[in-house]
């Protein structure tokens, strides 16, 4: 055990399987104590989870296929080990997808290749099928928590199922004297989280603030360069270095509180407003659940202590609850595009144009597809500068349960792509075909169910590869579990602001757009879209609470806003029809400190990335959509500079 007279410092290396391979090495170079990273993603679990069920399908034993974890995590990890060695810094990470007991042995094999003596440890049971089908039989409804309902009227065969695993296994894992630490899934959050316990000895039954102030660590460094400048509202002032933002590194102290620092000489930057952004990124409202305890966000405090360094505090804490998050993935069928690039005049005419041959083209197989969208995305500029902005983008987006309709086994049979492409040579002025029309060939994809597993089915061990035993130690569910309830509206609150400024006291305004003024930041879980916003000053936060109300969000979404208020029919009509499904609504609360006002869009991204049928998937551009919009921003906050 370290001493619990020093802060841990825990640097954030990857936030996904897309980014830069470079940083354990680089981070391994820092004074750092412990390196956590994240490949994994709803998406890519999906992924995985559906091709270990195919293997399973196909009688292919585990031991004769290819390892189902993160292919690009060894490139990553191999070139640091020595270092990591010969400066005892710790690694736990997520990575190992739907085959951890894999990727913990090629990774034991590439320690001992390099001579080496790290011990290698694994986190079993985030891999929860047999459990969900078992509470299934037992009648358990498993509600989705994105837009109700319940997963036998799904309509999908469900593959594989994950859950979210909290950090104690990994606490326990380094307690046993493991260097490297390979998880599934665990939270994003959960690998900070575990080595903090393991560090300062919090007791998982009482000390809740600590370590849900560990939580709010773990989720500003879990996505490494988004913390530091990366997909920050304020990127204009980031230009110098921002070829290599660089990674983050979080000293949290034994009271939870903790300062945000970056790797030195390197891009991007730490501050109030990068820290504010990452900590928006991806939350459902004032409580943020981990399966070790619930973060309450709203009295959290960030302090400018002095460039690039942001001290972070006012995180209080609750026990954790009985249930953890658990995604399903299921194959949802099959899905093509094709893409007519239409130029210069009358644009929504020849859209209509081409869409009324497409539709003729298919005639009545057109009511065979689930999903059958046209979306005209551009526009032409008054006298355009070049060919290339008068261009705009109509997109033909199919789905089906029907392979036959998108994927051509014989040039005879026609289908999506003859459909689309025979109505060239009768197109309006201006129609051209992409000149890559391979996504109109057809491809799976997947339909993913987010909803809560009680913590008490989930077989959470933790694997010690040098113990060799093979029996690994159980981690029991903590005794001061409390029930939250499964529904949102149990789970999180909303409400409007306490006491609202009449907009008419900032003065006079500019009809412009709301981003001069206000940053912001978006992203998703699930088919949730989550948008926070803040501001510089506290004048600016009066008026930021005072005018984006729930209405004024739904006004500003315009067509993008789905909430209708009517029963909601899933994507596919021959599912159901019940008054649990509806479309959800619009959150909404508050977060002082950093001058923010968070709102949640339920079931805004159609499904989930897999399925989603927009060019926003991951919920990442709804922000800055938004703060594209106009409204009447006072004179005087234009004045201090746009951001």
């Amino acid at each position: 055990m370290p001493s619990t007279k020093r802060p841990i410092r825990i640097a954030g290396s990857s936030g996904g399987f897309t980014d830069r391979q470079r940083a354990i090495l680089s981070l391994a170079h820092c004074d750092v104590d412990v390196i956590v990273g994240d490949w994994m993603s709803e998406c890519t679990m999906s992924w995985h989870g559906a091709a270990k069920a195919d293997f399973a399908a196909q009688g292919i034993s585990d031991t004769d296929r290819a390892g189902l974890y993160d292919p690009s995590f060894m490139a990553n990890l191999t070139p640091a080990l020595g270092v990591l060695q010969a400066k005892g810094i710790k690694i736990a990470v997520n990575a190992g997808a739907s085959d951890t007991e894999k990727l913990a042995k090629v990774v034991a094999e590439a320690v001992r290749e390099q001579g080496l003596d790290l011990k290698v440890a694994w986190i079993e049971g985030d891999e929860v099928m047999e459990a969900v089908r078992k509470l299934m039989e037992g009648g358990e409804k498993f509600e989705n928590i994105c837009f109700g309902g319940e997963l036998k009227d799904w309509g999908f065969e469900p593959l594989a199922a994950q859950c979210y695993l909290g950090g104690a296994g990994i606490a326990e894992a380094l307690r046993q004297g493991a260097d490297i630490v390979i998880c599934g899934r665990v939270a994003d959050a959960a690998p900070t989280v575990g080595a903090c316990m393991w560090w300062h000895g919090w007791n998982r039954e009482s000390d809740f603030d600590q370590i849900a102030s560990s939580l709010m660590a773990g989720h500003l460094i879990e996505c490494s360069s988004y913390v530091c400048g990366g997909y920050y509202s304020g990127f204009k002032d980031l230009f110098d270095g921002c070829e290599n933002v660089g990674f983050p590194i979080a000293e949290i102290h034994i009271d939870g509180s903790f300062y945000m620092e970056k790797e030195a000489n390197t891009g991007g930057e730490m501050s109030v407003g990068t820290c504010a952004s990452q900590l928006l990124y991806e939350i459902q409202g004032p409580q943020y659940y981990g399966s070790d305890a619930v973060a309450l966000l709203e009295g959290i405090q960030m302090t400018q202590v002095e460039k690039d360094k942001v001290y972070v505090s006012g995180v209080r804490g609750k026990p954790p609850p009985t249930t953890t998050k658990v995604g399903i993935t299921a194959k949802g069928g099959w899905q093509a595009e094709f893409h007519y690039l239409l130029c210069g005049l009358d644009l929504e005419q020849k859209a209509e144009w081409t869409e009324r041959q497409v539709r003729h083209s298919m005639g009545a197989n057109a009511s065979r597809f689930s999903c059958l969208k046209f979306s005209l995305n551009g526009s032409c500029p008054a006298d355009p500068r070049n060919q290339d902005v008068a261009t705009a983008d109509l997109r033909v987006f199919v789905q089906t349960k029907d392979r036959s309709l998108v994927v051509r086994d014989s040039m005879e049979v026609p289908g999506f792509n003859r459909w689309c492409m025979e109505n060239f040579l009768q197109s309006c002025p201006g129609a051209t075909i992409e000149n890559d029309i391979r996504q109109s060939a057809g491809k799976e994809f997947y339909e993913y169910w987010a909803a809560l597993l009680p913590q008490r089915e989930v077989r959470h061990k933790v694997h010690l590869m040098w113990d060799g035993t093979g029996k690994g130690i159980d981690i029991a569910v903590p005794e001061a579990v409390v029930e939250y309830g499964y529904k949102r509206e149990e789970r999180q609150w909303s409400y409007e602001t306490e006491r609202p400024v009449a907009l008419d006291k900032f003065g006079p305004t500019t009809r412009a757009p709301l981003g001069w003024v206000v940053l912001g930041r978006s992203g998703d879980k699930a088919s949730d879209a989550n948008i926070g916003f803040f501001v510089r000053q506290e004048d600016e936060y009066q008026w930021l609470c005072s005018l984006l109300t729930i209405p004024k969000i739904k006004q500003l979404l315009g067509p993008e806003y789905n909430g209708k208020g009517v029963d909601r029919l899933y994507a596919l009509p021959i599912l159901f029809v019940s008054s649990e499904f509806r479309y959800a609504d619009t959150d909404r609360s508050e977060i002082p400190g950093i001058k923010a006002v968070h709102f949640l869009l339920h079931d805004h991204l159609d499904r989930s990335y897999n399925a989603s049928s927009t060019y926003d998937g991951l919920g990442k551009n709804v922000c800055e959509y938004l703060r594209a919009k106009h409204v009447d921003v006072p004179n005087k906050f234009l004045r201090r500079g746009r951001v």
